[in-house]
């Protein structure tokens, strides 16, 4: 619920600040906050981009491609990515970003969604940077 000021903090968000496995970042563009990228898996293999939003106003302009491969670039490894085949945006934006950034060796499997059986699968990217 959100409190007095209108904020709102989902269930899964303060892991990323007290969890030493897990980050978050911000994703700017000509300094104005763009987005944000929250990853797990960094005392380990493999790092996961647990979320990745971009806002829609600079999302043609290259500014969630190049985050991505940043993102990718400062934690080094196996990483494993997830989209929905049923949103097409996403699934051409990740597989660019994976051929970016492992190009053929950047695989992907079709995995079901744990505890909900009804929703399609989704795809996952594996990859190594």
């Amino acid at each position: 619920m959100p409190d007095d000021e209108g904020l709102y903090q989902p269930g899964r968000l303060p892991a990323y600040f007290d969890d030493p496995d897990r980050c978050g970042y911000l994703i700017f563009s000509d300094s104005a906050l763009a987005g944000f990228a929250l990853i797990r898996g960094l005392s380990g293999e493999p790092r996961v981009v647990g979320d990745f939003f971009v806002v829609r106003a600079v999302r043609r302009k290259n500014v969630g491609h190049a985050a991505a491969l940043q993102l990718l670039g400062l934690h080094p490894g196996r990483w494993e990515i997830a989209f929905q085949e049923e949103n097409p945006r996403a699934a051409r934006f990740w597989r660019r970003v994976g051929a970016d950034a492992a190009g053929s060796a950047c695989r992907e499997e079709r995995r079901p969604v744990p505890g909900k059986p009804w929703i399609p699968p989704d795809t996952w990217l594996l990859l190594s940077t």
